[in-house]
């Protein structure tokens, strides 16, 4: 068992056990063919996640690592809002008459900001400090701009990054405001500890922790029985990382950089809908 596959287990029986059920309130979400999309959910769940251990990748049903790279990159490294620029279409029903999704998520990690040593947007604030400054801490991302929240298709699920670095090692903890469990918790995990991982190999550190803190996770009511055949999947060990390693510049990945040894994982057969 991998120890991503024993925490969603025990994550979503926790959810379905314990949780509280929307189903006799109004809520925003719905489905495709209109029907209100109802939850059960707890609240503030917090999962670590020790990089130096293993990787932490579901093995009870398949995480497309790769799209899940594409993604990160097309957030954190083109910085881009723009539909168009990403190969994949998970952001296609958020997508304006221009083609992007509004001022939201890299877009804002692509806007300037003034320091006392010079101007840098998020990423490259993020960087400079762990060349120049690794214990500060003051080394942080955060895309919940209040300003801009009318100009986003959608608001940021996934909205802060806090760094730390302990001697030579590099940790994270991610701030998600909302997670729907079964299509984007481990879609998460694997981006964040792939973004720590290539933060600490540019910067000359290790990496260490990646802490996920999610104020509401939720299943969905029609994910129910998905998430219930899921967890009694056979369950196997996680694979292996391998990164590029001659990668220097943050700048230079590619998807292409990374890969897993061993992937062995209970392919998703059911067809998942999204709520909108």
């Amino acid at each position: 068992m991998s120890l991503a596959d024993k925490i969603f287990i025990e994550n979503v029986k926790d959810i379905l056990n314990n949780g509280f059920c929307d189903k006799d309130l109004v809520v925003r979400p719905h489905w495709e063919d209109g029907t209100p999309a109802h939850t059960v959910k707890k609240f503030c769940i917090v999962n670590r996640y020790n990089l130096k251990e293993e990787f932490p990748i579901l093995t009870i049903r398949k995480t497309f690592m790769k799209s899940a790279v594409e993604e990160l990159l097309w957030i954190w490294q083109k910085k881009s809002n723009k539909v168009a620029e990403l190969k994949g279409h998970i952001w296609d029903s958020w997508a304006g008459a221009d083609g992007t999704i509004g001022k939201a998520y890299g877009y804002q990690l692509s806007v300037k900001h003034q320091y006392k040593e010079g101007e840098f947007d998020q990423v490259d604030r993020v960087l400079f400090d762990l060349k120049n400054n690794p214990q500060s801490r003051r080394i942080l991302t955060n895309i919940y701009n209040f300003q801009d929240l009318h100009e986003m298709n959608l608001y940021p699920c996934a909205y802060s990054m806090t760094f730390n670095v302990s001697g030579n090692v590099l940790n994270g903890i991610l701030n998600q405001r909302s997670q729907d469990m079964l299509t984007a918790n481990n879609w998460n995990v694997v981006q964040y500890s792939v973004l720590l991982t290539m933060l600490a190999q540019v910067s000359g550190l290790e990496v260490g922790e990646l802490v996920h803190v999610i104020a509401d996770a939720h299943i969905y009511d029609r994910h129910i029985p998905i998430v219930e055949k899921i967890i009694k999947n056979e369950q196997f060990d996680a694979p292996k990382l391998i990164v590029k390693n001659d990668i220097k510049d943050f700048y230079a990945f590619k998807a292409e950089d990374f890969a897993l040894d061993d992937y062995k994982c209970t392919p998703l057969t059911d067809k998942i809908e999204v709520a909108i």
